[in-house]
Formats: C-alpha cells, sequence, structure tokens
C-alpha cells in the first residue's frame, strides 16, 4: 500500500499498521483519539464526519471521545469499516486529506504530542502463558522434576492485577518499600527492595459490547473480543514477591507500577504475522479449543539504559514462544462467568524464548542473581539500579514494511525515604 504521508521502509507506523492512540498539545490540551502514521498523528476528532460508512455514520461521535472504550465497544465489523476508511483516506492517490488547507488542521507531529493512556482500564489481568518463563522459574525454585506445576498445561495461570497504577510509556517507576525475608529462617525485614525487576509482556484490550455477569465466552469465539495490543513491563520487586506471594499470589510485589505502550495495534495489522499456535500436550478441555492461529511472530526487544546512557540490548525474544493464546487466555477468565467490558487490559506474562539471551526478565537473565548480565558502559547488572531505564520494543517485519509497536518506557527513581 503506498500512503502520501512519506515515512522510511522500517518505520514502525505504516499505512498497513494505523494503531489508535490518545494525544493532546500545547494546542489541544484535551485528550483526543488519533492515528499513527509515520511519525505524525491523525486526529480523528477533526475528521471523524468523514467516517459515513453504514455502521459509523450514527457512531461518529466515538472519535470525539478521550479515550478509545466506545469505538472499541462497537465489535469488529465497525473496526474493520474504519480501518478501510482510515486506508482510503490515506492512501496517495485520495486528496481529501492532502489539501494543504485540511492537512495542516488535521495531522500532527508526534514529537510536539503528548501519550495518554488509550483506554480507561476498569479491570487488569496478568497470565503466566510463556512456556519457557514458567519452566525457567519452575527449576530456579523447585527443580527440573517439578518445574511446571500440575495445572500449568491444563489452564492459562492468571491473576487479578491493580488497574490503577497501569500507566502510559515513559512515566517513571518508584522503587517499592515492603516486607521481605532477606534470611532464610529469621524475621522479616521492611525497607525498599532490592531485587527490583521488569517482566517483557504484551498485553491485549478488550472489545466488542460488554458481557454479563454469568456469560462465558470459549476460545472458538473470543477472537471477536479482542481489539488490540500493546506491549507491557510489568515491573516487579522479587524479594517481595518471595515473602508476599505464599499463599494468594502477586499483592504489593506487582501492584506499585505497569507501563504499557501508548499505540494499540490492532488484530488486523497483525493478520498477515500469525504463525501457528505453539502444541499443547495434553489437549486443553472444549471450551479452550480454537482452530484458527492467534500466536503472532512479533520480535521483541529489550534496552537497559542505566544514568551513564549507554543503551545495552539485553533480549530479544519472540511473542510466538506462547504456550497459552490470547484467545484462551480470554475463555479461561470468563469460564465462571466473569464479565468483561471494553477496555480491560489482559497480559501474556513475561515471554521468554529458548535460548538464555531471549530471556524477558532479569531474574532469569541472572538466573537468580547468580550470573552478571555485563552492559557497553562497563558496569553490570544482577538486578535494576535506580535510574535504570528499560525500554521495550516489539514489531513485525513485511515485505518491505515493518508494524511496529513503538517503544514502551520506563525509568526506576529511588525508594520514597520516609
Amino acid at each position: 500500500m503506498k500512503s502520501f504521508i512519506n515515512y522510511s521502509a522500517d518505520c514502525d507506523f505504516p499505512i498497513e499498521n494505523l494503531p489508535y492512540g490518545v494525544f493532546s498539545t500545547k494546542d489541544i490540551p484535551e485528550k483526543t483519539i488519533g492515528v499513527a502514521i509515520g511519525d505524525e498523528i491523525l486526529n480523528l476528532n477533526a475528521i471523524a464526519n468523514y467516517f459515513d460508512g453504514p455502521l459509523l455514520k450514527d457512531k461518529q461521535d466515538v472519535f470525539r471521545r478521550d479515550c478509545l472504550n466506545d469505538f472499541m465497544s462497537l465489535g469488529r465489523p465497525a473496526w474493520l469499516e474504519a480501518r478501510a476508511k482510515l486506508q482510503e483516506l490515506l492512501s496517495s492517490g485520495n486528496p481529501t486529506l492532502q489539501n494543504p488547507t485540511i492537512r495542516s488542521k488535521v495531522f500532527i507531529a508526534q514529537k510536539n504530542a503528548t501519550m495518554h493512556l488509550p483506554a480507561k482500564i476498569g479491570d487488569y489481568t496478568d497470565f503466566f502463558s510463556s512456556i519457557h518463563h514458567a519452566t525457567n522459574t519452575g527449576i530456579m525454585f523447585r527443580g527440573k522434576e517439578n518445574a511446571l506445576l500440575p495445572n500449568w498445561k491444563y489452564l492459562p495461570v492468571g491473576y487479578h492485577g491493580r488497574a490503577s497504577s497501569v500507566v502510559v510509556s515513559g512515566t517513571f517507576i518508584r522503587r517499592p518499600r515492603g516486607q521481605t525475608l532477606p534470611i532464610e529462617g529469621a524475621a522479616p525485614a521492611f525497607g525498599p527492595s532490592r531485587l527490583m525487576d521488569f517482566e517483557l509482556e504484551v498485553a491485549f484490550f478488550v472489545g466488542g459490547p460488554p458481557t454479563n455477569l454469568g456469560d462465558t465466552i470459549p476460545a472458538s469465539k473470543a477472537y471477536d473480543h479482542i481489539f488490540g495490543m500493546v506491549l507491557m513491563n510489568d515491573w516487579s520487586a522479587r524479594d517481595i514477591q518471595k515473602w508476599e506471594y505464599v499463599p494468594l499470589g502477586p499483592f504489593g510485589a506487582k501492584n506499585f507500577g505497569t507501563t504499557i505502550s501508548p499505540w494499540v495495534i490492532t488484530m488486523e495489522a497483525l493478520e498477515p504475522f500469525k504463525v501457528p499456535n505453539m502444541s499443547q500436550d495434553p489437549t486443553p478441555f472444549s471450551y479452550l479449543q480454537h482452530d484458527k492461529s492467534c500466536n503472532f511472530d512479533i520480535k521483541l526487544e529489550i534496552d537497559l539504559k542505566p544514568p551513564s546512557g549507554v543503551v545495552t540490548t539485553i533480549c530479544r525474544s519472540n511473542f510466538k514462544y506462547m504456550y497459552w493464546t490470547p484467545q484462551q487466555q480470554l475463555a479461561h477468565h470468563t469460564v465462571t462467568g466473569c464479565n468483561i467490558n471494553p477496555g480491560d487490559l489482559m497480559a501474556s506474562g513475561t515471554i521468554s524464548g529458548e535460548t538464555s539471551d531471549s530471556y524477558g526478565s532479569m531474574l532469569e537473565l541472572s538466573w537468580k542473581g547468580t550470573r552478571s548480565i555485563s552492559l557497553k558502559d562497563g558496569t553490570t547488572r544482577k538486578f535494576l539500579q535506580d535510574g535504570d531505564e528499560i525500554i521495550l520494543r516489539g514489531y513485525c517485519v513485511g515485505d518491505g514494511y515493518r508494524i511496529g509497536f513503538g517503544s514502551c518506557t520506563g525509568k526506576l527513581l529511588p525508594a520514597h525515604t520516609e
């Protein structure tokens, strides 16, 4: 496809992508829905009247909101209609938005925009769906013979996270304080976490109309309830986690900050990059079965930028290493009758690959602190230090173009002193 917007072949946001986000500028102080194209943003509030197809002509106000929830609620047919209209308007052969007067009013340089959370997130759930990550952590804490717990291959394990502390890329994260057990068998201590970590994840936003309490969505029908995906860094305090997680799982070790990228990549943009679902043994229960692929060749990378400013890439992984798919995650989430709403966020859990350079957390890269990670500035890390910035990137490579997620960044600040 060819757009009249100029961009390079390695640009994250070609006309084949068109991710949705929420932005503001000095001249547009209110939160506004936009679409990324090249290094610009198309203001959808300013062009809402162009969405004149049968499904959207009476729903144009969804593009005038301060978040994507109402648009997400319309469902896949409306999403497809909007995507087709955007590609038509942005194509090189369509003069509508190329008029200089119009163009100056509807496009904004990304560098001049402040990005916000794309949706009002009512609920957030984090899964544990990468078999290599689950195996690695199991070996560390239980040994090879008991790496995966008995339930892991029967259901997508997950926990309910804290939606209020999900933040957009670029937000600083404060080192948390909490209870830890520095010495086994001794009394616990209180203070700043000493074992700060990141987790490389991809999350999806729920779309379609809200479901009712008691309703279920089998995996075979779950795809139409998935609007799009973002990168996620689930910051983790490993020493707090170790002491608190028995018997009810993650709590304070995870609730102090979760960073997501600002642009939501739609499932239609990712469609060309589907790969076969990972083979599952034993065969999942019927509600978890779906025939079509919901796995993707998304290349994932992590950079660590210490206070020196010298960046080191410390991980290269891929979404294709997921054992449980997004459709299965959503199906298991609702099988009990749990209702879902547009804008709910559901995350993959740490995505680790088969080799040590593809592990998606410091816990694995340092193998529970027994190995040092060498950085290009001459320093080493086992866990994160104050002033470290973590930068997540994700992209799919097409024929002469790529579908990118942009970056997901967060910098670790020192703990409060009191």
